[in-house]
């Protein structure tokens, strides 16, 4: 790439943007999205964007994020070519152990810049377009469940077709309360899913999981610990409800194990899990190779991260089971994208243009920036 696109400097943004209402996990609440929002300026003048949206239970702490993006990865790559995306980010591995989400927001910024250049979207820039749309799920996460379900009963007027509970933050009997209420609601109309984000013991998990097995479910996620190899593995195998795996999987190292062990009979794939959509790519690879089916997830991110995620699975040869994105309208009180992310009739369009394919409103950004931080 020529000269002019050489990368000029850097800017780490620190956002808060309150969330619509609390949403509870068998791993903690979330009350506001905390993330962490990377700008890159080529000498020509072209701007590249990247998100990293860390949890402290789930891939890090915004401190970590912050301090691996403008100590050691923006003085990295000031003046250095953003097409060169690999060797960039093998140096940012050798930089820094762990930090995923610190490294898909440098694989997006430069993603991004290398599509505008060329004038091409990123998923041309993986491999090419497999679909133009994803079906959406809604995740119901809200302690007040007669306003989920209330919520659910709108989403599916507007065309949403598939929910996933997070269970596993209060009793038993209000998880398959919740389950049954939403089944007998909509009958087979909806897909529903069960997510417990570890929030289980494997001691006594298997005889609950299996008061599940009637209400057919698409798929129960992550009922134990992330380390609970042998768990995951006998569930998987006990278990006529699929089983999905999460936090168990978060790289191509991580995929293959699990393979090899059948912990589950999906995985979840999330660029801040993996380090970026490159990295999302090799684990989806893997569980392709293994006969494992694949899930688009998030984490809490603003639309940044929602349409890197869909370049992603515009990029994946195999996408059976949906994806979510926790955004502006359903989760978020607003996203900073000068036009809101493209979700019509309860599908996820991919965003077509150059790079990343949206656009930030700078004076939202800087409406949630607590802090921020130039580099280079």
């Amino acid at each position: 790439m020529s000269t002019e696109h050489r990368i000029r400097s850097g800017r780490v943004h620190l956002v808060e943007i309150p969330v619509t209402e609390t949403h509870s996990h068998g791993s903690g609440d979330v009350d506001v999205v905390k993330t962490v929002i990377l700008e890159l300026t080529t000498e020509s003048g072209l701007t590249g964007w990247g998100e990293a949206s860390p949890w402290p239970v789930f891939t890090g702490t915004p401190e970590a994020t912050i301090g691996a993006l403008t100590n050691y990865f923006l003085p990295m790559v000031v003046g250095r070519d953003p097409s060169q995306v690999e060797v960039l980010l093998a140096e940012a591995d050798k930089a820094v152990v762990h930090c995923p989400e610190a490294k898909a927001a440098l694989e997006t910024a430069l993603l991004d810049i290398t599509g505008r250049a060329l004038g091409v979207p990123i998923h041309d820039l993986l491999g090419g377009c497999h679909r133009d749309q994803v079906p959406l799920s809604f995740s119901i996460a809200n302690p007040d469940f007669d306003e989920d379900f209330g919520k659910a009963e709108r989403l599916v007027a507007d065309g949403v077709g598939i929910f996933k509970l997070k269970t596993g933050f209060r009793d038993h009997a209000f998880d398959i309360m919740r389950v049954e209420k939403l089944r007998a609601a909509f009958d087979d109309t909806v897909d529903l899913r069960i997510d417990y984000n570890q929030g289980m013991t494997a001691h006594d998990a298997l005889p609950r999981l299996r008061d599940f097995e009637n209400f057919r479910l698409t798929f129960i996620e992550q009922p134990v610990p992330r380390d609970n190899l042998e768990a995951m593995a006998h569930f998987t195998q006990a278990l006529t409800t699929p089983v999905m795996a999460d936090e168990s999987v978060f790289n191509p190292r991580e995929a293959l194990v699990g393979a090899e062990r059948r912990i589950a009979d999906i995985f979840s794939l999330k660029i801040m899990k993996s380090g970026g959509m490159r990295r999302a790519l090799e684990v989806a690879a893997i569980a392709r190779a293994a006969g494992i089916g694949v899930y688009g997830g998030c984490m809490f991110e603003t639309g940044i991260a929602h349409a890197a995620g869909a370049q992603l699975m515009a990029a994946l040869p195999a996408l059976d089971l949906g994806c979510e994105f926790y955004m502006s309208s359903y989760y978020l009180r607003e996203d900073i994208l000068a036009e809101p992310f493209p979700v019509q009739a309860g599908q996820v369009h991919i965003p077509k243009a150059p790079g990343l394919g949206v656009e930030v409103d700078r004076d939202r950004l800087a409406k949630y920036t607590v802090e921020s931080v130039p580099a280079g």
